[in-house]
């Protein structure tokens, strides 16, 4: 297939189009070009502004793709730039599972139709939850729905993310600094970076229509997390409800997310316990945690 990858050169793009290039496709990749290329040689580099329609416009002229997939919706207008002004004949957009209004236990695809929600064109709002959802509504605009694909994860590790966030709970336990947790026995749900973009390079591979959840097999309750970081450095945490709230405060209590769809593509996910610890005693270690 001929794809072109929209964002794509961090965090678990880059498994994804490492994957896509070596399964014999020939895959563009763009950016704004503002940052090293990692595919050089391997893959075409195509350079645009996506929030700008006419930088698209003038980058893809005359190029038809067998499908695009699209690392940056970030709104609506991002999907409108770049659909109004690309030509595909699928589409997958990286979506997530903020899309949900309620994250409960078994929480499944059909819980948010992107078709029915009502439309509104926007930039990036300052709600997120509301933006990936619009974003989702907006590509049905310009797509028919047999041909879109939404992928929809909850939290993504990975010891390339940028945000840190695993991060801030094993630096504030080892530092001994004080942090705000605002309910330890939250359950979550995570995904890893690599398995991340692994399944989108197969659904890119094994297409199907609609919206499909990712996540490890499992969950884990913030408690359990704190408790194997304090044994990974040798130090308890410090909670104070006055201090830096850590980042996955927020969160309904008891959430999963149900991947049996994701599944029937022939995927199967990691299991979170065979990562996610290793990754702390990884991120513990990187940082000078005591074993």
């Amino acid at each position: 297939m001929d794809i072109l990858v929209v964002g794509g050169t961090k965090f678990f793009g880059i498994p994804m189009v490492d994957a896509l290039i070596n399964g014999g496709h020939q895959v563009s990749v763009a950016t704004r070009g503002k940052s090293a290329f990692p595919f050089e040689g391997r893959a075409r580099h195509i350079v645009f502004d996506k929030t700008d329609p006419a930088s698209v416009r003038a980058a893809l002229k005359d190029k038809r793709f067998d499908m695009i997939i699209d690392k940056v919706a970030y709104s609506p207008n991002d999907v409108r730039s770049l659909l109004e002004n690309a030509a595909c004949e699928k589409y997958v957009q990286m979506s997530s599972c903020a899309v949900y209004k309620t994250i409960h236990t078994d929480t499944t695809e059909d819980e948010f139709d992107a078709a029915s929600y009502p439309l509104r064109w926007t930039d990036r709002l300052d709600d997120y939850d509301e933006t990936k959802r619009l974003a989702e509504r907006a590509a049905l605009e310009f797509m028919p729905a047999s041909s879109c694909a939404f992928v929809r994860y909850p939290i993504v590790l990975g010891p390339n993310d940028y945000t840190r966030r695993l991060h801030f709970y094993v630096e504030h336990v080892k530092e001994r600094k004080p942090m705000f947790i605002d309910d330890l026995d939250t359950l979550s749900p995570f995904i890893h970076e690599t398995e991340a973009g692994l399944f989108m390079a197969h659904l890119a591979e094994h297409f199907e229509p609609g919206p499909f959840n990712g996540a490890s097999n499992g969950t884990v309750r913030i408690r359990g997390l704190l408790s194997y970081i304090e044994k990974a450095v040798g130090k308890k945490a410090v909670l104070d409800k006055s201090a830096e709230p850590a980042p996955f405060n927020g969160l309904p209590r008891d959430r999963s997310i149900n991947t049996q769809k994701a599944q029937r593509l022939g995927w199967n996910f990691y299991e979170l316990d065979n990562w996610l610890f290793p990754l702390i005693d990884k991120i513990a270690s990187d940082n000078g945690g005591q074993k």
